[in-house]
């Protein structure tokens, strides 16, 4: 099984964070379009390429978090989707196989006794949108072996999942599992991954008490073997996505040992 790490912001470059992945014996890195390191501009295909050679990795990458291919905003969702389809071509040139997005859960109106998510109540118009980005990303893939990886965050809600399904009748998207984000929702979307055993092909490995995500392999409670098992079982790699540079090498020497 192979495992790599994310970028971490202890490593100001690329090429800082290469030296420590290579260094830990990890296989990839995780790079996270959230920092300014990691824009699309910064991220040469001759430059990773270089770093790759160099080190002996590769690398996968997460989109940005604010990421909202369905944004009613027809101009703010364009550059979204513009921003994904530049990625693929990223990914394509330098060989990466996975780009982990969320879905993002937009904007919610607070009323009396609950929470109305606009996605919810616009659903129709949300499927639409969600359907094109599925084949907008199935064309701008093509036949590379590339997959999309819709990633769990807070647990899906139920007009979330029918999005998901729409999006995996594209067979350029899979699921990534990340075990901390989930153990802190209380394991509720495990049922929904089951179901779609076959389509796990990433997955965010950090330890967790109660809700306190991102600790090092060993200081939580989640029963890791299990869940590595599971990986392994589908053939995912794993991102071992702990925050910093201690929490990452103490993970990396509990799954040595």
């Amino acid at each position: 099984m192979e495992y790599g790490m994310p970028f971490l912001m202890e490593t100001d470059t690329l090429e800082e964070c290469a030296r420590l992945c290579s260094h830990l014996g990890l296989d990839f890195i995780e790079l996270n379009m959230n920092f300014p390191q990691c824009q699309l501009p910064e991220l040469q295909a001759d430059r990773l390429r270089r770093i790759m050679d160099q080190e002996h990795l590769y690398f996968t990458v997460h989109l940005d978090e604010n990421l909202n291919v369905c944004d009613f905003n027809p101009k703010v969702r364009q550059a979204y989707l513009e921003t994904a389809v530049e990625t693929i071509e990223l990914a394509k040139a330098i060989g990466a196989p996975v780009i982990n997005m969320h879905l993002a859960k937009g904007i919610y109106l607070t009323l009396p006794g609950r929470k109305e998510y606009l996605f919810k109540r616009y659903e129709e118009e949300y499927r639409k949108h969600i359907a094109e980005f599925g084949e907008m990303c199935r064309d701008a893939v093509g036949d590379t072996a590339i997959h999309m990886a819709v990633e769990n965050t807070e647990g899906f809600m139920e007009h979330e999942k029918r999005a998901l399904e729409l999006l995996l009748q594209q067979p350029c998207f899979g699921l990534t599992l990340d075990i901390g984000h989930s153990h802190a929702a209380g394991n509720v979307d495990i049922p929904f991954y089951q179901t779609n055993e076959d389509r796990l092909i990433h997955m965010h490995g950090h330890d967790a008490r109660g809700k306190n995500c991102h600790l090092a392999f060993g200081d939580g409670e989640i029963d890791l073997e299990e869940r590595l098992s599971m990986a392994e079982k589908a053939g995912a790699r794993v991102v071992l996505e702990t925050k910093t540079i201690e929490a990452l090498t103490k993970t990396v020497a509990w799954i040595r040992k």
